[in-house]
């Protein structure tokens, strides 16, 4: 009977763990849909309210040609902020927080003031990990 019993725990958690695995899995095909809303600002292919995220994953902040960024977002760039899809999943959560956060702990918080430009916000953290694998697609 304990043995049984034990069987099924194990059974139990290890389908709770598969199942935990695939749910939080990034999805590049939601993302791309969750990216509509980032479409009033941005584009892959051009600067708009927002800088052109194509080829955004491993490029430094800051830097995208022909885009005046925030003297904020600049400042995280020069400490050497490059993006990847994790930090594009914290950042989503709150972008002056995020890079406020970043300037303080390479221990320049006296650059981390002001605002990015960058006002929206997405609290779902699936949506933000999906974005981020779409965004990775964008060359």
């Amino acid at each position: 009977m304990v043995r049984k019993l034990l069987a099924l725990v194990t059974i139990t958690a290890a389908a709770g763990s598969l199942s935990t695995g695939i749910a939080s899995a990034q999805d590049a095909a939601k993302g791309e849909a969750v990216f509509k809303q980032c479409q009033t600002c941005h584009r892959a292919d051009k600067n708009m309210v927002g800088p052109a995220l194509g080829g955004v994953i491993g490029r430094k902040t800051g830097t995208a040609a022909g885009f005046s960024y925030s003297p904020l977002n600049h400042a995280a760039g020069e400490a050497g902020l490059v993006w990847d899809q994790a930090k594009i999943v914290d950042y989503l959560v709150d972008p002056n927080a995020f890079l406020k956060k970043f300037l303080t702990d390479k221990g320049q918080a006296d650059k981390a003031t002001g605002s990015t430009k960058m006002t929206f916000k997405l609290a779902n953290e699936q949506q933000r990990k999906d974005v981020a694998a779409y965004l990775a697609t964008l060359k």
